[in-house]
């Protein structure tokens, strides 16, 4: 079959031939039609050590695809079933938090920048029948993310007001997405003046360009917020202790703006807030997002399409930070 192979830092990466695996016990053979990149493929190419793997690995979280082989503790009505991967494995027993054994797809296993990949038929769901298959591949990793950001750890209640950083990426356009579709009132922010208008066109009622200096200014005159779902981290961090409301709750998944960063903990006492932090989601919430995507009709955002082959280009267009939704690969 042919995949797009990583083999280690600095090293471009290289759709070669490589064998079809097998599905053993209670594995599906999948055969994919799309994937979708994400931030961590980008991350690990850049800081992954691949010493002791001479035969590098499939990077890819997201996919979705037909049933083709079946291991032998597998529902023989799965075959030819269309079919949608949950990408967190092993997460134990603790819903509050993965176990020791929890891993993501796509590393240290293959993932689905391949034609083929074998899944655990506890990571395998009917496709959503409204998505279509692009759709279907933007799905799992940033919608589950954002699906437990709001839902399992911020307890999204209708009407809240709630604040998504970032605006753009794949999860925080999932956190737009579903925050709407529940009946809050939702601002952004955004380095793009052309997101932000993007943002408000899909529902969103405002939002602010955090390269202004006095972007929270302006923001505490508009609103405070319930809610804030944040993706970057870094320095603008501390801004949105000050723009929660007193007993206001705020959901970290990532740090594309840094790591560090130093906290006001007078803010954090006297308004009582709740810092989150949380990444990808369990079964049950797997199951809950595809249940709630498809009772309200919700949709993914898709920026862009590359064909396999031109997956270079893909992870260029994520890195120029020009992209507005779900970069796609079509794979058939």
């Amino acid at each position: 079959m042919k995949a797009v192979v990583f083999s280690g830092k600095g090293t471009p990466l290289q759709l070669c031939d490589v064998p079809t695996p097998k599905p053993t016990k209670d594995q599906m053979l999948v055969k994919l039609q799309a994937a979708a990149i994400n931030h961590r493929d980008l991350w690990i190419q850049q800081e992954l050590d691949m010493t002791g793997r001479p035969d590098g690995i499939i990077l890819g979280s997201d996919g979705c695809g037909i049933v083709t082989d079946l291991g032998e503790e597998v529902d023989p009505l799965w075959m030819g079933a269309e079919v949608i991967i949950h990408p967190s494995l092993n997460w134990g027993s603790n819903p509050i938090v993965q176990g020791d054994s929890f891993q993501i797809l796509g590393n240290p296993d293959n993932g689905t920048f391949a034609e083929y990949i074998a899944v655990s038929r506890k990571n395998i769901f009917e496709k959503p029948p409204g998505l279509s298959k692009e759709e279907c591949a933007a799905v799992p990793l940033s919608g589950l993310t954002a699906y437990r950001a709001l839902f399992s750890k911020a307890r999204l209640r209708s009407k809240e007001r709630v604040l998504i950083t970032g605006i753009g990426g794949g999860a925080a356009l999932w956190a737009l997405r579903f925050a709407l579709a529940y009946g809050a009132t939702v601002h952004v922010t955004s380095s793009s003046d052309e997101k932000i208008k993007k943002a408000i066109a899909l529902g969103a009622k405002g939002g602010f360009n955090y390269t202004d200096p006095s972007w929270a200014d302006q923001a505490k005159k508009e609103a405070v917020f319930d809610i804030i779902i944040d993706s970057a981290g870094g320095d603008q961090f501390p801004k949105l202790l000050d723009l929660a409301v007193p007993g206001g709750r705020i959901v970290n998944f990532g740090r594309t703006a840094g790591a560090e960063t130093t906290l006001s903990t007078r803010l954090l006492y006297w308004k009582q807030l709740s810092i989150f932090g949380t990444t990808m989601g369990t079964r049950d919430e797997f199951m809950s997002m595809i249940d709630f995507i498809e009772s309200r009709s919700v949709k993914p955002v898709i920026d862009k399409v590359f064909a396999l082959e031109n997956i270079q280009a893909a992870f260029q267009r994520m890195e120029s930070q020009d992209q507005f939704g779900k970069i796609i690969l079509a794979i058939t």
